[in-house]
């Protein structure tokens, strides 16, 4: 990766993005955190942030936005279904119209029965299409379609749940083409009018959370929380493939950690938290200065944006004790992958949780990691997330 090659006062945000799926980013990453608090790249008007403290600082500041206050939904797909159905994810998106959802989805997130979403993927993995599916289709299939059959989804029409899901979650990238924009806006439309179905419908699914709204409520969930509901599809679909992705890549690569587990097949779930620290799936995220601040004691302007590096600041010695070794049973392991503070995702436990059952069940399915370890992986093109395909 030329990134690497370039010296300090010279790297790019370019150079960070391209990072994301470089055999090994954790070099220049290092550099990047040895340079300035906050580095500025002229040519994409981006402030870099790699160091575990300012990424903190950065989570903090209510000045910084998730999203350009001018440009709340991206412009490339605002006004379809798929801008709309963007514009309501509390996630994607900051304000009071939003904040009155965060409650309500973090307890129905935190209500979970974490052991009954680790048995949903064992379920979907034996039975139906997906248990036959190549194992990169399978890497987003388990836990979309577990997540799917909480909300209330038929077990039969998970396949093009998950289908439905991928076409939304492409129109997210900037890389994306304008066919792929077309077929984003048509899933989304059919993901909420299915959802909204499911939603007027009575009996919801035993055990679903339609049937947890419907047992506190007569009335159905409002338009804009079932768009959030269905909007955990998305966040649940490239996080936690390369999540489990990354796991199972660690596997092959290392034959003592196949001992440890073969020895230990509790120690599965630190294994994923090691690796979500370690080689985490979301690299970089950014946020956008909503009014004028400061940031590690830089002045920032309204409309500056951030690239917040959060593999770099996971690394951050500061952070993890020996950050560039792997340790299975590391103690107060600390990740910033899934924010922090008031930022922090409420979902981390449910994506660990869903990633381990995920892994577990490649390996009950006969998944060969020695032939893994000897054949060869690429990184899916993302300017963010790390997801290997293997070949």
């Amino acid at each position: 990766m030329n990134a690497i090659a370039h010296p300090l006062d010279a790297i790019q945000a370019s150079d960070a993005i391209a990072a994301v799926t470089s055999a090994d980013p954790y070099p220049f990453y290092a550099r990047l955190r040895a340079g300035p608090p906050l580095v500025f790249d002229p040519a994409s008007k981006l402030w870099i942030a790699s160091r575990a403290d300012v990424l903190r600082e950065i989570f903090a500041n209510p000045a910084l936005r998730v999203r350009p206050p001018a440009e709340p939904v991206p412009r490339t797909f605002a006004g379809t279904p798929a801008g709309e159905l963007f514009g309501q994810l509390v996630r994607m998106n900051d304000g009071a119209r939003h904040a009155a959802h965060r409650p309500v989805l973090q307890r129905l997130i935190g209500g979970i029965d974490l052991a009954a979403a680790r048995d949903a993927v064992h379920r979907i993995a034996r039975e139906g299409p997906i248990a036959e599916a190549p194992l990169d289709e399978r890497l987003f299939a388990l836990p979309v379609a577990s997540v799917a059959l909480w909300l209330g989804f038929d077990l039969r029409e998970l396949p093009q749940v998950v289908h439905w899901v991928r076409d939304f979650v492409a129109c997210l990238s900037p890389l994306s083409n304008p066919a792929q924009l077309v077929q984003a806006a048509e899933a989304a439309e059919a993901l909420l009018r299915r959802f909204e179905a499911l939603a007027a419908a009575r009996p919801a699914a035993p055990g679903s959370v339609l049937a947890r709204l419907q047992a506190e409520s007569s009335e159905p969930p409002s338009r804009a929380l079932q768009a959030n509901l269905v909007g955990l599809l998305s966040q649940t679909c490239e996080a936690t493939a390369g999540l489990v992705g990354n796991s199972v890549l660690a596997l092959a690569r290392n034959p003592d950690l196949r001992t440890a587990l073969d020895a230990r097949r509790d120690l599965l779930a630190s294994l994923v938290g090691e690796v979500a620290r370690f080689d985490p799936a979301v690299h970089n995220t950014r946020r956008f200065v909503a009014t004028p601040t400061r940031v590690a004691g830089v002045e920032l302007a309204t409309g500056d944006a951030l690239l917040l590096v959060l593999a770099a600041a996971n690394r951050d010695p500061s952070l993890n004790p020996a950050p560039d070794r792997f340790e299975l049973q590391r103690s107060e392991r600390r990740s910033l992958g899934f924010g922090h503070g008031a930022h922090a995702c409420p979902g981390e436990a449910l994506a660990c949780a869903l990633a381990t059952a995920g892994v577990e069940t490649l390996l009950e399915q006969g998944l060969d990691l020695d032939v893994l370890a000897q054949g060869s992986w690429r990184y899916r093109p993302s300017v963010n997330v790390r997801i290997p395909v293997f070949e």
